[in-house]
């Protein structure tokens, strides 16, 4: 059973930076039924341009996540439009004027919803593809206690310099637009967002995949057709909402909180959920590379290398078959009752 879109209303909320975030909500859908123990609960957060409609590709009918047997939450992260983001605030803190969101204020805010509206005290398993694997990664740290298990894909514990440069170069692209105004358009500063897909794609898939033009799999016949595509895509966001979250995203920290003071291999080391990283061999954002350091001091912890010239978006629902099937093997491996 998928319920509705719901709406879980925090009150005022004081974030990380000590900002208050007036009247904040967050937006989820559920799917299945919470079991009378409450001890089948999977927790989806959302990507950088995802959705709760967009999680429903990581999971379904007789796949490793099925709803027939688990209590499926997808939460939609703060920024994306659903949630409280710069489109959809009131004054004052509506567009260029929404404060600064950390992973560590989402994963907060998201124990609150679990906690409050659904009694819940324990998860089965945290998951999700980039920045929602990042979430992943927080809430075992966050909330150690209350993790059992983890499956990061094409994520990280902690944005890179590499990242995070990656980031200003996008970023630098959108707000370049004279019509962006410093967050203060009237209208969508649509060169700006049209840039900024085509610098992201540069970047969301390897140098093999546009050498083997492996594109063509996707229904474009040349580069500049699937670089429209991307432009296309990225018309359908606020720009200020896709700041908000990339900044959120460039600060991503497992440590950076009150709990560990900075210490990255004290919160490593503190993550005591069951826990498979899955890298892809290609990925320019979360190379395996990061996912080896980050493995190397946690206690339970084991490094997946998925072998693709399809980069980052190997895990974009529908993009390999091949790749859902390495996914779900790796949670099956996790949601069994032995291994929590």
């Amino acid at each position: 059973m998928k319920t509705p879109l719901q709406h879980f209303q925090l009150g005022d909320i004081e974030l990380l930076s000590g900002k208050v975030l007036p009247d904040a909500v967050l937006a989820f859908t559920t799917y299945g039924e919470l079991s009378s123990d409450k001890d089948n609960v999977v927790l989806l957060p959302t990507f950088y341009t995802g959705s709760h409609i967009r999680n429903e590709g990581f999971f379904g009918a007789g796949r490793a996540i099925d709803p027939a047997r688990h209590f499926v939450i997808s939460v939609n992260m703060f920024g994306n439009g659903f949630s409280s983001s710069p489109s959809n605030a009131a004054v004052p803190v509506n567009g260029p004027n929404f404060p600064d969101i950390s992973l560590y204020d989402n994963i907060f805010c998201q124990h609150r919803l679990l906690t409050e509206k659904f009694g819940i005290e324990r998860i089965r398993l945290v998951s999700g593809w980039s920045m929602a694997g990042c979430q992943a990664f927080h809430w075992a740290a966050q909330y150690p206690e209350m993790v059992e298990a983890i499956l990061p894909f094409c994520a990280s514990a902690r944005t890179s310099p590499h990242n995070f440069v990656f980031l200003e170069g996008v970023k630098a692209a959108l707000t370049a637009d004279q019509n962006f105004q410093g967050g203060h358009y009237d209208s969508p500063p649509e060169t700006g967002l049209k840039a900024f897909g085509r610098v992201y794609a540069g970047w969301a898939f390897s140098q093999s995949f546009y050498r083997e033009r492996l594109y063509r799999t996707l229904g474009f016949e040349t580069v500049e057709d699937l670089l429209q595509d991307w432009e296309e895509d990225h018309l359908n966001w606020d720009a200020n909402n896709l700041l908000v979250k990339l900044r959120t995203w460039q600060t991503a920290d497992i440590s950076a909180n009150p709990l560990y003071a900075g210490d990255f291999q004290l919160a490593l080391s503190a993550i005591r959920a069951k826990t498979i990283v899955i890298a892809c061999s290609s990925d320019l954002y979360f190379p395996p590379e990061d996912n080896e350091i980050e493995i190397r001091n946690m206690q339970n912890a084991e490094l997946r290398i998925y072998d693709s010239p399809w980069g980052h978006c190997v895990a974009s629902p529908g993009n390999d078959q091949e790749f859902t099937r390495f996914l779900d093997s790796a949670i099956s491996e996790l949601l069994e009752k032995d291994n929590c």
